[in-house]
């Protein structure tokens, strides 16, 4: 039986430096891509999102734990484009109009990825027209909509009342979060659920792609 603890550790404990040896070694013993990604990366992951949350975890951890998984990801490239990676679902991402502040929006998206989700990043400063635009052309499970300031935090009832007014609400759902944000006052925008932090967001997403 093939154990990815190790290599799963590592990754939550940010130590980048052994997670390609950890990963050739699961490679040597059999293990497949598909499950290395899934069972230690993602798995290392998740539990990085749990302690961010608890705040047991920082910044910086969650920066370390993002690298280790990444340059894992990076040994696993070769063989990842022939393997069939199961995705939990695709996210659209990104600062509301106006806004241009992406610290809290990345690390959303780090987490995303992380755990297996496609995320389809945007950036700040996006406007109503270019997440419709998005969603139209993308298809995707849900949209995350971050604002970092009090002056525009409504700019997240804008998105969702045009993503309504193109008939497009219907097909996807939608998170909010940012410094200023509550859960009473995304409910009240239209959002379907809110999210303090990226280890929230990751659970709240797979709730609502039913995962």
């Amino acid at each position: 039986m093939i154990d990815y603890s190790k290599l799963s550790n590592a990754v939550t404990n940010g130590e980048w430096k052994k997670t390609p040896e950890l990963t050739q070694e699961l490679l040597s013993a059999g293990a497949k891509p598909e499950d290395v990604i899934s069972k230690a990366l993602q798995a290392g992951m998740e539990v990085v999102g749990e302690k961010y949350s608890s705040g047991e975890f920082f910044l910086p951890d969650m920066l370390r734990a993002s690298r280790a998984m990444n340059v894992a990801m990076e040994a696993l490239k070769p063989l990842v484009e022939d393997a069939k990676i199961a995705k939990l679902g695709r996210v659209v991402l990104a600062t509301v109009k106006n806004d241009m502040h992406d610290i809290g929006k990345n690390i959303v998206c780090s987490f995303m990825r992380g755990v297996g989700f496609e995320v389809i990043d945007l950036g700040c400063n996006v406007s109503e027209d270019k997440f419709v635009e998005t969603v139209k052309n993308e298809n995707p499970d849900i949209v995350g909509l971050s604002a970092l300031l009090t002056t525009t935090m409504y700019e997240i009832g804008t998105v969702i009342k045009k993503l309504e007014a193109e008939g497009l609400r219907g097909q996807v759902k939608v998170m909010a979060g940012g410094a200023p944000v509550t859960e009473r006052f995304a409910l009240q925008m239209g959002a379907d659920a809110y999210a303090k932090d990226g280890g929230e967001a990751v659970r709240i997403a797979k709730r609502l792609v039913g995962r």
